[in-house]
């Protein structure tokens, strides 16, 4: 039995970051994350 095709509706980005320790890179990313998920 064939699965099914996956069908990706919404864009996705991939987000590399490069720094330091406690340099504020989750926080970044976590920002970005949250809007653009209201997008």
């Amino acid at each position: 039995m064939a699965k099914k095709k996956f069908e990706r509706t919404k864009p996705h980005v991939n987000v590399g970051t490069i720094g330091h320790i406690d340099h504020g890179k989750t926080t970044l990313t976590a920002a970005i994350t949250r809007v653009l998920s209201t997008v």
